[in-house]
């Protein structure tokens, strides 16, 4: 079983203009065997199509430059990328994210992309779950659970490597305890 433990970035406003859709910009992911030994390491910009270019507010929020996206892949190449560097499509896997935000964007740039979305679904919303286990009424944000466990949130917050690699340190601390 791999854990695809994983954090998107996406197109966002300030104030979000009507009928715009949001679309990834970036995948920050760590696969994960069994034992809770980190396999690998995959970190993409993604080029979005509908609005390519990205609002002060989004730049800002999530430090990622025009450039970088301008210079990435589409979200077709990108996501092949992706499978193939998890081996989705030929071992066992659960997607793992904080909340449910990051599955629904797949599912999304799936659809507009005309991509089989079904892949998505073997999902695992750790937000939930940790509430759960927290016995919390309300869900927290990533940072402050991973600060309430007592673990240095490292690298930039809203950025897809950065807040996949503190989500992998809050899984690997309750690792066996997820109902995966």
């Amino acid at each position: 079983m791999n854990y695809i433990v994983y954090d998107l970035e996406a197109t966002c406003w300030e104030n979000q203009p009507p009928g715009y859709v949001q679309e990834t910009i970036e995948i920050g992911a760590f696969r994960i065997n069994h034992y809770g030994e980190v396999r690998g390491k995959f970190n993409r910009f993604i080029r979005p199509v509908v609005h390519p270019t990205l609002s002060p507010f989004c730049r800002q929020l999530t430090s990622i430059n025009q450039e970088d996206v301008s210079r990435a892949g589409i979200f077709p190449d990108v996501i092949q990328e992706f499978f193939d560097w998890g081996r989705i499509e030929e071992e066992d896997y659960i997607l793992c994210s904080w909340g449910s935000f990051d599955r629904k964007m797949f599912a999304h740039d799936c659809s507009l992309h005309r991509l089989d979305a079904a892949w998505t679904n073997h999902h695992a919303n750790l937000k939930d779950q940790y509430k759960i286990m927290k016995r919390m009424r309300h869900g927290i944000g990533l940072r402050k659970a991973v600060e309430k466990e007592g673990i240095l949130f490292t690298g930039q917050h809203h950025r897809g490597i950065s807040d996949a690699e503190n989500l992998v340190k809050l899984f690997l601390k309750y690792l066996g305890n997820w109902n995966l």
